[in-house]
């Protein structure tokens, strides 16, 4: 218990605290009120009534009134006033204490203000991620359930997740069902496709351990400054498409952005990102390993049309304005183009892969 009053040197705030008197329990009736205190006596209140002494029907349940109170003897008396207390024997006394002395206490973490370490919350957000579309979400679910953190769907798409919510629900994983404006809240976009989840990303592979399960026959793509998600979403759904199984990028994380996820329409789940911090050094460890470095370029090198594509490769692009660095050109066993009228500078990076994608595809594997 606590209360505040002012006074001349500002804002006092009076705590009332038990005595220690009390702490012993040896007299349970301390707290009786003194004699001639408290309620007056039955007779005493009933004298004052008028046109209420007779009994209101049949009353021989309760009795008399004064039958059926307590007698005051048994009521709880406040003890008297002492000269060595000085003041009634009450188990509270009143302790005043300014603002700036009061106690501060530990909550524990059980109240509404329970801490969250800001570095733990900081690695936690750097570690997940949200993806959204259909098709891509049903990829996900299929091929890596565990990584699911929590779900949002509208309504209209549930049917089509059934088996995705039985699943959260058995494996106790949070999903909510929202409306259009809660979804685009949570997605972050209006482009959600009515579900969106928010997952654990995969971390990168490096080139060793990538090169430990690769097949005989493989093709792995290198994007040089690629950052664009779209972009990017289309270039997976190419690999995807033509049968590449890994992807190497100097920011794997870029694979796992919404827009990119949702842009590949479930090719994500089909590609391995590769780590590729120094990007020249893991295209040489790549030659090492047998594979030819295939360099494009939109308007110098062989034209595709003439050109015979390794069965084993790393097939490199760059920018749409700029293309590849110098340094990364002149890392290519092979340069290659790919013709046109040009009448415009370049295709789009996405558009070019794909063409590429589709020719190694049509000589090796096919």
């Amino acid at each position: 218990m606590n209360d505040s009053f002012s006074g001349k040197n500002g804002k006092v705030k009076v705590m009332y605290v038990r005595s220690d008197d009390d702490s012993n329990g040896d007299d349970r009736n301390k707290n009786k009120r003194p004699a001639g205190k408290g309620r007056p006596a039955d007779g005493a209140r009933s004298s004052g009534r008028t046109g209420q002494d007779k009994p209101r029907g049949n009353n021989d349940r309760r009795g008399s009134g004064s039958d059926s109170r307590r007698s005051e003897s048994d009521r709880p008396r406040r003890p008297a006033r002492t000269e060595d207390r000085g003041g009634y024997d009450s188990p509270w006394k009143t302790v005043s204490r300014g603002p700036e002395e009061e106690p501060a206490f530990d909550h524990g973490g059980i109240s509404g203000k329970s801490f969250i370490d800001p570095e733990q919350l900081r690695r936690q957000r750097a570690e997940e991620t949200r993806v959204y579309g259909e098709n891509a979400c049903q990829a996900l679910f299929a091929s890596r359930p565990d990584a699911i953190v929590r779900a949002w769907f509208v309504q209209s798409v549930t049917p089509r997740f059934r088996e995705a919510l039985r699943w959260m629900a058995a494996n106790r994983k949070a999903y909510h069902v929202v409306d259009e404006e809660e979804l685009a809240k949570a997605s972050g976009t209006e482009h959600h496709g009515g579900v969106c989840f928010l997952i654990k990303k995969r971390q990168g592979l490096d080139a060793q351990t990538y090169l430990k399960e690769a097949p005989a026959k493989d093709c792995v793509l290198a994007l040089e400054e690629v950052g664009n998600p779209h972009n990017l979403g289309a270039i997976v759904r190419s690999c995807a498409h033509f049968g590449v199984n890994g992807v190497l990028l100097q920011d794997p994380a870029l694979l796992e952005s919404g827009a990119a996820v949702r842009t590949a329409e479930g090719g994500a789940e089909h590609i391995k990102a590769i780590s590729a911090d120094d990007f020249l050094s893991v295209l040489d460890t790549f030659r090492k390993a047998g594979y030819a470095i295939v360099t494009t370029s939109s308007h110098k090198g062989t034209p595709l049309a003439q050109a015979k594509l390794p069965a084993k490769m790393v097939l490199v692009l760059g920018q749409e304005r700029d293309g590849l660095s110098d340094s990364a050109w002149q890392q290519g066993d092979m340069n290659v183009s790919i013709g046109g009228t040009g009448k415009v500078e370049s295709l789009n990076v996405s558009v070019a892969t794909g063409i590429l994608l589709a020719d190694w595809w049509r000589q090796n594997q096919a």
